[in-house]
């Protein structure tokens, strides 16, 4: 592994390649990567990486497509393309336009977990730590369309009080995560504080102290004083939660919490990535400038 590491260095600093990576990845991606973080966490890195000439993207697909929106005069490549989101696949651009012909006058939100298409159909996007924020910002007269999310769709709705109008996606990993299984273990770990996902099931969420993105979580750790905590999101997290903060435990809340396509990048990848210079990831300019607005109007809404 240590060879192999090895000349990823050499070839990133020949090539002013900077390598980013979610932190659902396995932990030598992880380790290797000049920045680590949730959705919304690389889609502002993404904006600012203008010193860069290469962009490898250790995620899913569409964040290698918000990265390449993000940056069109720079080439951003994928170790493994094939690394997919099936809940980004749960609703096409043909489908969002029907949908918003059913509500005319209604905005459009759609979790940056989705395509390009999506996001270029969409007024804003949004990310699991500023949802909240960003369906607040257009006021409470307008119908929202909320796309394709219907779990982070029904956390706004809780949290403003109001009805959202929800695709009816999910994200397969977290939907397997039961109530019933969360309670058990809970009750195994008495007086320990369970984080979880908001892309988990509603009843997942009602047991929960805290209902949190990914950056959240490490911020929440980092910053308690609790030395335990029941982990309900994808296990990738854990070794970015043990970086954060080591002194502290950490208990997965159920093997199910799994995503294969998280799981394709490997450091031989990563490699072959820097040799090629493959696969390279790009937008059509028409769907590209429409999704950029729409990412960019998140990240304006979420940094006032």
């Amino acid at each position: 592994m240590s060879d192999l590491i090895t000349k990823i260095n050499t070839l990133r600093r020949e090539k002013n390649a900077v390598i980013l990576a979610h932190t659902y990845q396995p932990a030598e991606i992880q380790d290797i990567a000049d920045y680590v973080g949730d959705s919304y966490g690389l889609s502002v890195e993404a904006s600012k990486l203008d010193k860069a000439d290469l962009i490898v993207f250790c995620g899913v697909l569409f964040m290698a497509e918000t990265a390449a929106i993000l940056n069109p005069e720079r080439k951003v490549i994928m170790p493994d393309p094939d690394a997919g989101c099936p809940m980004a696949d749960m609703i096409t651009g043909e489908q969002l336009r029907q949908f918003k012909a059913k509500h005319p006058g209604a905005k459009v939100v759609c979790y940056v977990n989705s395509t390009a298409e999506i996001k270029a159909e969409s007024d804003v996007c949004c990310t699991s730590s500023n949802a909240v924020k960003i369906v607040s910002s257009l006021g409470p007269d307008c119908d929202i369309l909320f796309v394709p999310d219907q779990f982070l769709g029904k956390f706004v709705e809780q949290k403003l009080g109001r009805k959202l109008i929800l695709w009816d996606g999910y994200c397969p990993v977290h939907e397997q995560l039961t109530g019933e299984v969360t309670r058990k273990v809970k009750a195994r770990y008495p007086g320990v504080p369970l984080m979880v996902h908001p892309e988990t099931r509603p009843e997942v969420q009602q047991a929960a102290e805290f209902v949190l993105s990914t950056g959240q979580m490490l911020t929440l750790v980092q910053q308690s004083q609790e030395k335990k905590f029941l982990v309900g999101t994808e296990e990738g997290i854990l070794h970015a939660l043990r970086k954060a903060a080591p002194d502290k435990e950490f208990i997965h809340l159920s093997g199910c919490l799994l995503c294969q396509d998280m799981k394709k990048n490997t450091l031989k990848k990563v490699l072959h990535s820097l040799e090629t210079e493959q696969t390279v990831i790009t937008v059509p300019s028409e769907i590209a400038l429409r999704a950029r607005q729409s990412i960019e109007a998140m990240i304006a809404l979420s940094q006032a």
